[in-house]
């Protein structure tokens, strides 16, 4: 039998091994079924057994017909408010590629920074790092990348020892990954997992107030930032640590924006409306600075009265509107995006969002949630910082193996459970299992950037398991810090 044979069965097995030996709730069918389900969905998830997609749809087949839900109730999952908001997201970064706003951004950065190798590692970090706060990190990546081995090849051209050109090429590319998945971090719409945390919280805990894009951005963005230069000085050490005394040809950079020519008015309207949707999505609620209070735009008396209508997928689809009805000048009879354009949207992720949306309504009313609640009170006892820092451990481990959306769609319903037997506040618990689940640094499989960039074939695995390593420790630390201070 073959591996990917056993793989593919090893989900209906666990299913029906569940099913058949188990009663996890005397008197309540639908807790072990559920219990089958979930082992089914995480073993797929894990081993990747087929594609991630095909697993997130076992929801919609498998709840009707085992009585957990019917199909109308599974199917609303999979078109969720939060997944426009990606969907919103991604429209605004295919227009930021099509008219090469993100290459002007990128080289203008690298002018500034300078031309040492660790400017260079800098520049190309920070660059990917605050384009990735707004636009998918794989998105981002593949983006950059273009640029990125372009400085590689003139590196090589200046640089005619090999082991330092080589050291320097892995600096830029590893931090072009790494960058990318810490940018994801600092806000909500950096990356899949926070979208999905935002919903899971939302949904469980409607009365609370307390999570929003501005409340995100207050602690996903100084644990990032920090955590950037972090990576930026491990890279350094690594890789170039005795190169700084190479400079590279200063006018390489500058060339390549003169090529590029004045602004257009195309990118400067896309950047308008980039801006314009960030400024919107910041604003939208109040904002308790604590001497004063700022009333966001959602308070003003038109939408006061049904400001709970009003989302921040209410935002990301109202500007990605704009991008279709706002012409081109310099391509007549066009908009600034065109639908041939946008159908390249990941609908596979959606599908991946939809599947894990499913699966925690399953937990909760299957009874499963309620389940794992009264058999996780050894948690309860335990310290809730030490509590945190062996999750973020946790997390980190299955999201170096697994899709880190897989990961944290498998450990919210889990987090939900024990977050009730502690008796903490949801935050302190789903924050840090959010933020570790991007901790992927070590294995090129671990995340999209990190594979991309191994895919270039100028990095070694040995080269990236020793930064990863570091960075996942650092990461894991900074989160737990970051969970204590802010004090929930």
């Amino acid at each position: 039998m073959t591996l990917h044979r056993i793989k593919l069965l090893l989900g209906p097995a666990l299913f029906l091994l569940i099913w058949l030996l188990c009663d996890l709730s005397p008197g309540k069918p639908m807790v072990t079924l559920m219990a089958g389900v979930a082992a089914w969905m995480a073993a797929w998830w894990l081993t990747e057994a087929v594609h991630l997609a095909v697993t997130a749809l076992l929801p919609m087949a498998l709840f009707p017909i085992l009585g957990i839900a019917d199909s109308k109730l599974t199917s609303v999952q999979y078109m969720d408010p939060i997944i426009f908001l990606f969907i919103g997201g991604f429209i605004i970064a295919f227009a930021i590629e099509r008219w090469q706003l993100h290459r002007r951004i990128a080289l203008k950065i690298l002018m500034i920074v300078g031309t040492s190798p660790s400017r260079i590692l800098l520049g190309v970090m920070l660059t990917t790092y605050l384009m990735s706060m707004w636009i998918s990190n794989t998105a981002t990546v593949m983006m950059l990348l273009a640029a990125v081995l372009a400085v590689v090849y003139q590196v090589e051209e200046h640089i005619k020892d090999e082991k330092a050109s080589h050291g320097l090429a892995a600096a830029l590319l590893i931090g072009l990954a790494y960058s990318a998945t810490i940018g994801g971090m600092a806000t909500l719409v950096g990356t899949p997992t926070n979208m999905i945390f935002l919903r899971e919280y939302h949904d469980k805990f409607p009365d609370n107030t307390d999570m929003n894009f501005f409340n995100w951005f207050i602690i996903g963005f100084p644990v990032s930032l920090v955590f950037l230069f972090l990576a930026f000085l491990v890279l350094k050490a690594i890789f170039i640590r005795k190169q700084n005394n190479l400079v590279l040809d200063k006018t390489f950079f500058e060339d390549g924006y003169k090529r590029l020519g004045p602004m257009s008015y195309e990118e400067k309207t896309v950047g308008g409306i980039f801006f314009l949707t960030a400024i919107l999505w910041f604003t939208r609620e109040n904002i308790d600075f604590g001497p004063f209070e700022f009333k966001g735009w959602s308070s003003l008396p038109i939408l006061a009265s049904h400001k709970d209508f009003i989302s921040d997928s209410t935002v990301a689809i109202v500007m990605a509107l704009l991008l279709f009805l706002v012409p081109s000048k310099t391509e007549k009879g066009r908009a600034l995006m065109t639908w041939k354009e946008a159908s390249k949207l990941p609908f596979d992720i959606i599908l991946l969002f939809g599947g894990g949306f499913a699966l925690a309504k399953g937990f909760e009313l299957s009874g499963l949630s309620d389940w794992m609640a009264k058999h996780l009170g050894f948690a309860s006892g335990m310290n809730i910082y030490l509590f945190i820092l062996l999750m973020c451990v946790l997390v980190t481990f299955i999201s170096e193996f697994a899709s880190n959306v897989a990961c944290i769609q498998l450990m919210i319903p889990v987090l939900l459970a024990v977050q009730k037997d502690m008796d903490v506040h949801p935050l302190m618990l789903l924050i840090p299992a959010t933020l570790s689940a991007s901790l992927g640094f070590m294995l090129p499989v671990a995340t999209a950037p990190n594979t991309i960039v191994f895919g270039t074939h100028r990095i070694r695995v040995n080269e990236m398991l020793k930064a990863g390593f570091l960075l996942d420790i650092i990461g894991i630390l900074l989160i737990t810090i970051a969970m204590v201070l802010a004090g929930y």
